[in-house]
């Protein structure tokens, strides 16, 4: 049986790989492949349409903040096209706003994706409150945290801090509140078309809507004429059953 070797160096740089939860990854800053990758990955996440592999290859992208110091003429004689650069330069243009929310995974950061994100969201403002022990209350593991922390001191720090326009703050999700009650829909409906209908009409009525059963709940929709056995919970719990939705919300 032929025992396969995991590469010790980088295919693109020679830089000596590293392990990192199982997978090797090529820490060398001055790797060709790994930067236009990064490119790519990061105007991808944030979603500059137009900014794909060939447009990258065409303007000589090599690092995140080149993106920001194009002019439309560059682009334009570099695509060879006034309308595409003008689009693109458009796309470019609106990406600054973007949130640190959808910023911080578009780095290519190991183990650093949307998830962690959202967590460091609930605790931090901005990239500069992020330390071992806000990634400690946000629930990162010590590898996410070490991973996070490393690119910070190595990269952002040095290469983007003041090279790159955003504000790097979090955006906070707004919690949804019920200031109605708290409904469940269960089995088809007859007064709306669809479950995504009446939850809109729910919604704009001052309600919460639940996708099953919870304690929180105070309203059954069931408008079957069937009497399920989460019906029979819902009424032996209290929760008000309501049989049609529409003079429900009319009354």
């Amino acid at each position: 049986m032929t025992t396969i070797q995991a590469p010790t160096h980088c295919p693109s740089c020679d830089s000596e790989l590293v392990w990192l939860n199982h997978l090797l990854y090529c820490r060398s800053t001055s790797c060709g492949a790994q930067s236009q990758k990064k490119v790519e990955h990061f105007a991808k996440t944030i979603k500059i349409k137009g900014l794909g592999p060939a447009a990258i290859a065409k303007l000589g992208l090599s690092s995140i903040d080149q993106i920001y110091e194009l002019t439309s003429q560059e682009m334009a004689f570099c695509l060879n096209s006034e309308k595409i650069a003008e689009k693109l330069y458009a796309e470019i243009e609106n990406s600054r706003s973007a949130p640190l929310n959808v910023l911080l995974p578009a780095f290519s950061i190991p183990l650093i994706g949307k998830t962690a994100t959202e967590k460091l969201a609930t605790v931090c403002n901005s990239i500069t409150d992020i330390n071992a022990e806000t990634c400690e209350a946000a629930g990162l593991g010590p590898k996410a945290t070490d991973s996070l922390i490393s690119w910070l001191k190595k990269e952002f720090y040095s290469l983007y801090d003041g090279m790159l326009p955003f504000d790097f703050k979090f955006v906070k999700a707004t919690p949804v509140k019920a200031t109605t009650g708290v409904v469940c829909i269960s089995g088809k409906l007859k007064s709306f078309k669809s479950k995504a209908e009446a939850t809109k009409a729910l919604q704009e009525a001052g309600y919460e809507v639940k996708s099953s059963l919870t304690k929180q709940v105070t309203i059954l929709v069931n408008e079957s004429g069937i009497e399920s056995s989460k019906t029979k919970q819902a009424r032996e719990s209290g929760v008000t059953i309501v049989t049609n939705l529409i003079s429900f919300l009319e009354n």
